[in-house]
């Protein structure tokens, strides 16, 4: 009888921190699913400002329609972008940053074109609207850094040995991080001259 005990101990606390394990992964990757989320709200209030913002400009200028059509295409390219926040890779958020990175690309030619319109510049809607936006990506990186912040600890915690073994046996993987796009190392070039 005796000679069992020990087993039988070592396996119950194999069993508790094995449960120990899994329920710290399960928090932390919840942390980082509702990180994702935010990342995401932030993403979808750009979305809806951005229907508001052409119908404002389409509204107050003859504008030209290549930009506008450039804005509303890279809008409908930056919604069709999901991310399962259980499953999160590097390569998908790569994806996902670049059909952002090229939705922020048209709104800035859209701001930039609109220097062209006074009476544009001057309506209370639109500078709302363009006040509005710089909140949001302010948000949007706000809701990225954050997201990193918290993928750090998971990631660690699930690639550190002895966890790594049992979060590995759990289905807990490694999560990618938000990097920025390539080229944004380097300051925009912003041209005034519309001659």
């Amino acid at each position: 009888m005796k000679k069992w005990i020990i087993p039988i101990v070592l396996i119950v606390l194999l069993l508790f921190w094995g449960t120990s394990v899994n329920n710290t992964a399960v928090d932390l990757q919840e942390a980082t699913k509702s990180e994702w989320a935010d990342v995401e709200s932030s993403y979808q209030r750009r979305n809806d400002l951005i229907g508001n913002l052409v119908k404002t400009v389409q509204g107050a200028a003859d504008f030209e329609k290549g930009t506008l059509t450039a804005v509303i295409e890279a809008r409908a390219k930056a919604t069709s972008i999901n991310i399962d926040p259980t499953n999160i890779t590097q390569e998908q958020l790569a994806k996902f940053n670049e059909v952002q990175g090229g939705l922020s690309g048209a709104l800035k030619s859209l701001l930039v074109t609109v220097e062209r319109y006074p009476e544009l510049k001057a309506n209370q809607n639109f500078l709302e609207l363009q006040s509005q936006l710089e909140g949001t990506e302010n948000r949007i990186n706000v809701a990225r850094d954050r997201f990193n912040d918290v993928v750090k600890p998971y990631n660690q915690y699930v690639r550190k040995v002895p966890t790594k073994l049992i979060a590995s046996l759990m289905g807990f993987k490694e999560m990618g991080y938000f990097e920025a796009e390539d080229g944004s190392d380097k300051a925009p070039d912003v041209d005034f001259d519309f001659e």
